[in-house]
């Protein structure tokens, strides 16, 4: 079989750094979180923007969570 050497330069690195750490194998969550006035503050912009992208579900509950009629 022929092709082209599959070693990577690493400047050096390989001799301390492996390609693979624990790290790779973590998955990261990220929780966002807000008060009432920030809410408050932000709900027409999240129904507006959940309207743009077509996630009508997501601006109905956002409607329903400020008590308005959807």
């Amino acid at each position: 079989m022929a092709g082209p050497s599959h070693v990577l330069p690493t400047n050096g690195s390989a001799r301390f750094a492996g390609a693979l750490t624990v790290r790779d194998f973590m998955k990261d969550v990220h929780v966002v979180s807000v008060d009432r006035i920030g809410f408050e503050a932000m709900g027409d912009h999240v129904v507006a923007l959940a309207e743009a992208e077509g996630l009508d579900a997501h601006a109905a509950s956002i409607r329903l969570r400020r008590g308005e009629a959807s």
